[in-house]
């Protein structure tokens, strides 16, 4: 599948759009039986292919994990997480998120980012109090210790290719698959822009200096809350040193000398490769 501009990758809001609405959690109350998003580990459960819908199955019970957060098609969609160890009811399925249709890995991507954050919330990282309560109407919560107010942590990074004439610079890390190759990427540091992270992440991990930096667009990438930036640069000097705390390697490559294994097509990884080393958009 190809994706015409970033806006149409999974993770990000678009692709649900029509489907989905998002809903604080004190939100007027949506009663009766609807979607269910049940994680387990990096898995889904679906009955056959698709969201379970109706009450909460069995032998599952509602002991508070569960936390309605939007509309699904008209109707209320929920959240519940089971252990990893938890038998999965019978009937359903656990499907990798990597096996999702985008729709489904998008709504997945919400609900996940959701959990991470409330998981994150439940005591203030300022003074330590377990006294939070939401701040009406967002997903905030202030704390009753000190007061300190808390919003959802998203993180920025930026992730960039840098062409050469007719080459393009990619980079791995040792814990990726074998022969995958992808990007630079890097987390936005203090006091810097979006265009002085890519400089500072390109030089301290390849040793290269680049110029010309320029956003093409960017993805919510809920792993566990990052949204990436992307860029194309262009090379400017210097010769490949490999910080080896960060990668594994990284070189030269061209359409016609390629690495055996690319990102998946799902990701702004692979949507920079292909429309800015491999495909037609390389003015």
């Amino acid at each position: 599948m190809s994706y015409p501009e970033t806006v149409n990758l999974p993770f990000n809001g678009e692709i649900i759009r029509t489907r989905f609405t998002q809903m604080k959690p004190d939100a007027a109350s949506a009663d009766g039986p609807g979607y269910w998003v049940l994680l387990q580990g990096d898995t889904l459960l679906l009955r056959e292919g698709d969201l379970h819908r109706g009450e909460l199955p069995e032998p599952l019970s509602d002991d508070g994990r569960a936390l309605r957060f939007g509309a699904w098609d008209g109707a209320p969609v929920r959240v519940f997480t089971l252990a990893r160890d938890e038998a999965v009811p019978q009937g359903l399925q656990a499907v990798s998120w990597t096996e999702l249709p985008d729709q489904l890995a998008t709504l997945y991507g919400v609900a996940r980012q959701i959990l991470h954050w409330e998981k994150l919330s439940r005591h203030c990282s300022r003074c330590g109090s377990g006294d939070m309560t939401r701040i009406a109407p967002t997903w905030g919560k202030r704390c009753g210790g000190c007061g300190h107010e808390h919003y959802p942590h998203i993180h920025p990074c930026v992730i960039v290719l840098i062409r050469r004439g007719e080459e393009f610079l990619l980079a791995r890390k040792p814990e990726w698959a074998e022969g995958r190759y992808s990007l630079v990427a890097g987390f936005v540091d203090f006091g810097e822009s979006l265009e002085e992270c890519v400089a500072r992440e390109v030089f301290e991990e390849t040793g290269l200096k680049v110029s010309d930096v320029r956003y093409v667009g960017s993805q919510n990438w809920p792993f566990p809350s990052q949204l990436m930036a992307g860029f194309v640069a262009r090379y400017e000097s210097g010769e490949i040193a490999v910080e080896e705390d960060e990668l594994e390697d990284a070189r030269w490559f061209t359409r016609e000398r390629m690495p055996p294994a690319l990102p998946p097509k799902r990701s702004i990884a692979r949507w920079i490769i292909d429309n800015f080393a491999l495909g037609d958009s390389l003015g």
